[in-house]
């Protein structure tokens, strides 16, 4: 048995735009009808939705029996000892390609690198479990560097002033603008499709891509979502499962009531 190529990591790598759907839903029966939709990625969030390590595993497992789709999670936080340890337990769940929040500074992105991977290169904690499916595949601690997939979300104004370093931070696979939490600390709360948004959004788009580091983002806004990946960007999710419910729920309600408000097209993370 050989360990598994990490085929999100590779087409990164090879400048291949890879469309991709939020799941916070946090359950495996929506993330498998996720799944079987035909998005290259889901986004398994362990920030904003009620998943625990259990959830993800489960979740992790139905997205694995439908092949060109490809499971990232979200950790909750990544600095210090309880971010190196979840990073620790997601990548011995067998989940490669991970996506943390509010790095800030190189440092921190560096710290991350080192996280991710098995020493001498870094200081993850032998024993992958799930990840070696429980030592069956005999060199999964000498493979599993170079399959791991390290993606930093770039989400205050402290980042976007640190974005050519940590972009720069070898290891890091991807840089990912967060525009939810970037528009709210430029006083744009609620509003990533300001002007003023848009158009720095475009510029760490422009920046990442020129440093030669996969970008990525979250946008409903089809029109945006275009944009970016004209710009370059190659990891772009289109929408969320929990938002999709919800606009197509009221809106279904809506056109039988007359009470009923259809839902706004969604927020972004």
């Amino acid at each position: 048995m050989q360990t598994p190529v990490n085929p999100f990591k590779q087409a990164l790598a090879e400048q291949r735009a890879q469309i991709g759907l939020w799941c916070g839903l946090a359950d495996h029966y929506t993330t498998e009808i996720c799944a079987g939709a035909g998005f290259d990625w889901l986004l398994l969030d362990g920030e904003h939705a009620p998943n625990d390590l259990r959830s993800l595993l489960q979740q992790a497992q139905v997205v694995a029996a439908y092949p060109g789709t490809h499971a990232v999670a979200r950790i909750p936080m990544g600095h210090g000892n309880v971010g190196q340890a979840l990073i620790k337990q997601y990548l011995d769940l067998g989940i490669q390609t991970l996506l943390v929040p509010m790095v800030d500074t190189a440092e921190q992105a560096a710290a991350l690198v080192q996280c991710m991977r098995y020493p001498p290169l870094g200081i993850r904690g032998m024993g992958g479990a799930r990840a070696s499916r429980w030592g069956r595949i005999p060199n999964y601690g000498k493979d599993a560097n170079a399959q791991v997939c390290l993606l930093v979300q770039a989400e205050t104004r402290e980042a976007i002033a640190n974005l050519d370093a940590i972009i720069a931070t070898e290891g890091v696979d991807g840089v990912f603008i967060g525009p939810a939490d970037l528009s709210a600390t430029h006083g744009h709360v609620g509003n990533p499709g300001h002007p003023d948004m848009v158009r720095l959004i475009e510029d760490s788009i422009t920046r990442i891509v020129r440093g030669g580091k996969a970008a990525g983002i979250l946008t409903p806004d089809e029109t945006l979502a275009r944009r970016y990946l004209e710009l370059g960007a190659t990891f772009v999710a289109v929408g969320l499962d929990n938002n999709l419910l919800v606009r197509h729920t009221s809106a279904l309600a809506a056109r039988f009531k007359s009470d009923v408000q259809v839902a706004p097209a969604g927020k972004t993370y």
